[in-house]
């Protein structure tokens, strides 16, 4: 997975107002994962260098976010998972500020989840501990809600992570919307999976959109 990969799903992030000082991307190599620096993710160019951080690390080497132990934590634990994304998407938080469990509600909603897990802990995820805390909260999921915190997405690659980052705060902002509204009708279990056999294809083309603008 090349720097240019994580740094442009970086700046889809920033574009679409996911992110603001705070926020990051990762991609996982053979034995170690490249994470974007502590800075603001629209300030990166192509071709900044990132941090490797390798996957049997005791300690965050020097330059790494603190955060980078969500990274590192989710990648011990899932093996196929090739990308993290890492966000303060506005309507997810609120969700969770609201006691709301984010639920698909809508065809795209099932990308992230029938009930997308929250991590109960609006602490800064600065351990090891705590990091590992998200990722057993996370599960076998591809996204989790951090209350009072923002949100992590995964996928097999950054542009796939950042998709599922865009398609989660999509759900939050429906999931409110019917909340306020008085109620809200789930997807089926056959709706469900019709719609995630299909989410290969159509994260592709979110994230086609998403590069392209």
């Amino acid at each position: 997975m090349s720097a240019d990969e994580v740094i442009t799903a970086a700046h889809a992030l920033a574009r679409e107002g996911l992110v603001d000082a705070f926020g990051h991307v990762s991609a996982r190599s053979d034995d170690a994962f490249a994470l974007t620096p502590p800075r603001p993710l629209a300030s990166l160019t192509l071709g900044d260098d990132l941090v490797e951080v390798a996957l049997d690390a005791n300690d965050l080497p020097d330059g790494a976010p603190k955060e980078a132990w969500i990274h590192l934590e989710i990648y011990r634990r899932r093996t196929e998972v090739g990308a993290i994304c890492r966000a303060q998407p506005q309507a997810v938080n609120a969700t969770a500020a609201a006691g709301l469990v984010i639920r698909a509600l809508h065809g795209q909603g099932a990308f992230v989840g029938v009930e997308v897990p929250v991590h109960d802990d609006p602490t800064l995820v600065r351990s090891r501990e705590l990091g590992a805390a998200v990722a057993e909260r996370l599960g076998e999921g591809d996204a989790v809600v951090l209350r009072g915190n923002g949100a992590v997405t995964v996928g097999p690659t950054p542009g796939s992570a950042a998709a599922r980052m865009v398609v989660l705060e999509a759900s939050a902002k429906i999931n409110l919307a019917a909340a306020s509204a008085g109620g809200a009708r789930p997807l089926s279990d056959a709706e469900l999976d019709a719609w995630r056999a299909v989410a290969p294809e159509l994260l592709g083309r979110l994230w086609s959109y998403l590069r392209a603008r």
